[in-house]
């Protein structure tokens, strides 16, 4: 089986965890000290590791990526609803959270964006597989 997990830097530790907390999210303590914490997305699947930047930056020699002017990545979650995405977008909003862009409705799929305390973009879709256009060629 494979696992992911997304290495994200973060300015403040504390307030990740409060901010991923409000939103419903828990962490895995085995993987948890001052410099980091393991959010789990889907457990036995999907982690995000949130690290402080001093401890993010024994990893890469490269800069960090400064996100109020770029993108270092975009992060999709999926939805079981079109009010899933609504509430955790919300929620997201509500603890700290930006808006990242305009909803996106196309009948078969719904989604929204929010920028997390630190900056990192997440976006939370919904979609009606059934209901999609079908692909030329598929």
């Amino acid at each position: 089986m494979t696992m992911i997990f997304v290495n994200l830097p973060v300015k403040d530790l504390d307030r990740s965890v409060e901010f991923w907390t409000a939103l419903g999210y828990s962490f895995n303590p085995q993987f948890t000290d001052e410099n980091a914490t393991c959010l789990i997305i889907d457990d036995g699947h999907i982690y995000a590791m949130l690290l402080v930047h001093d401890f993010f930056k024994t990893f890469t020699p490269r800069e960090i990526a400064d996100t109020s002017k770029a993108v270092e990545v975009l992060i999709a979650l999926s939805a079981d609803s079109r009010d899933a995405v609504d509430a955790l977008a919300d929620k997201a909003l509500a603890n700290g959270g930006s808006v990242a862009g305009d909803a996106q409705d196309f009948g078969y799929m719904y989604g929204r964006s929010f920028l997390d305390p630190d900056g990192h973009q997440w976006e939370v879709n919904w979609m009606d597989l059934s209901a999609a256009p079908e692909t030329p060629g598929a």
